[in-house]
């Protein structure tokens, strides 16, 4: 029985881990990126996610809500995400280029 629940423990850390990356992945996407692949919004994604990651840490492992949760978390990492990675700048939250630069490139004053 010690074996099952250490087993059984591992399992739960694991699916707080993954629904912990998908929770943060998610939230340092940016907005637009969201609709720009044609998604849910950024916060639909975050409540769902985070409510994910609550109940995967105050529910054992073999009630159904952790694996609603998990359901969930893979629809994101395998669906979402990769439909926003596929976006020019990853859906990230960087910065590229000088802020002088316009829409056809850097403005350098008439020089």
């Amino acid at each position: 029985m010690q074996g099952f629940a250490n087993f059984m423990w591992l399992l739960s850390m694991a699916l707080i881990l993954f629904s912990g990356f998908a929770l943060i992945d998610a939230a340092t996407r940016r907005e637009d990126a969201y609709r720009a692949a044609d998604k849910k919004t950024k916060p639909f994604w975050l409540i769902i996610l985070g409510l994910a990651f609550v109940v995967n840490l105050i529910f054992n492992i073999l009630s159904f809500l952790p694996i609603i949760g998990l359901i969930a978390t893979i629809v994101y990492m395998v669906d979402v995400r990769p439909a926003i990675r596929s976006l020019p700048g990853g859906g990230r939250n960087t910065r590229r280029g000088s802020s002088s630069d316009g829409p056809y490139g850097p403005w350098n004053g008439g020089r």
